[in-house]
């Protein structure tokens, strides 16, 4: 399996429940599930020029000068290699505003799905850096949201993606 689509699973929360997907003709099918998936996510190429450890790096940067918390780190290849497996660099970090988490799950519990913000960066087997996150507009409109909130959800979309571009360029 390509690094990106276990990268995909594991930050994507299946659309159906298993129960959902199997009853009766409601089903959808694999092909459509498929396109659900690709379309939950964003995929950017790292610059070249600029190395994994500094996209990361310019991330965290970013995030903090918009007030936005790194609430996890989490380096899976070096969790495949501690359980002698190999496998190309994975590293999973999360960022969050939690007085806004907490406003849009008090509106709707589907938001919690989405949190904290996720931004997966791995290499694929030519050594090249990738940064994945949630597709953010799938999320502004997950549920129809009050004029405040969404004001607040543009917010973390333009957030999140802006951490994202620091990390694509090797900004600060």
């Amino acid at each position: 399996m390509k690094v990106w689509m276990l990268v995909l699973l594991l930050l994507l929360p299946l659309p159906l429940t298993a129960s959902e997907s199997t009853e009766g003709d409601e089903a959808l099918d694999p092909e459509t599930l498929q396109q659900m998936v690709r379309q939950s996510a964003e995929i950017f190429k790292i610059e070249d020029g600029v190395s994994i450890d500094e996209a990361i790096e310019s991330m965290k940067l970013r995030a903090n000068l918009r007030n936005f918390q790194e609430v996890a780190d989490l380096p899976l290849s070096d969790q495949v290699q501690a359980m002698g497996g190999e496998g190309n660099y994975m590293r999973i970090l999360a960022f969050c505003d939690a007085l806004i988490a907490n406003q849009m799950v008090k509106h709707d519990i589907i938001y919690a799905s989405f949190l904290p913000c996720r931004i997966a960066v791995v290499e694929d087997d030519e050594g090249q850096g990738w940064i994945v996150t949630t597709n953010m507009d799938m999320m502004l409109h997950a549920t129809d949201l009050p004029e405040d909130l969404e004001v607040v959800a543009r917010e973390v979309r333009d957030t999140i993606y802006s951490i994202v571009e620091a990390g694509r360029t090797g900004d600060f």
